[in-house]
């Protein structure tokens, strides 16, 4: 875990990536707070938050979903080769992982519906 922490803050790119993934969706507040006079720029302005709403929700969870099942599926493969009984807690831990990636799926589509 710390060399992954160490790999995400250690390089300024990554930073700056961090930094707009945090950023972005502090701008929603702003554009939201408008009043009922909606100019044809200012609905694709709010579309266009929409997807990119859904696209962070996707890849962030995506990405959530890839760390967990790789530390669960390369502590079960270790865990199985010791006692082959482990199989099945292992496939429910890994699937416990992709429930995170599902979770996204659900709220990108409830993102992209309102």
């Amino acid at each position: 875990m710390n060399k992954l922490l160490r790999n995400l803050f250690g390089r300024k790119r990554n930073l700056v990536i961090l930094a707009v993934m945090i950023a972005l969706p502090l701008t929603v507040p702003l554009v939201s707070a408008q009043d009922n006079n909606v100019t044809p720029a200012q609905a694709t302005t709010d579309k266009g938050l929409q997807f990119i709403g859904a696209a962070l929700a996707i890849g962030l969870s995506g990405i959530g979903a890839g760390i967990a099942i790789y530390g669960a599926t390369s502590a079960g493969a270790a865990a199985i080769v010791e006692k082959p009984e482990l199989t099945t807690w292992i496939l429910i831990f890994a699937a416990l992982g992709e429930g995170l990636a599902i979770y996204g799926l659900v709220i990108s589509i409830l993102i992209l519906g309102a």
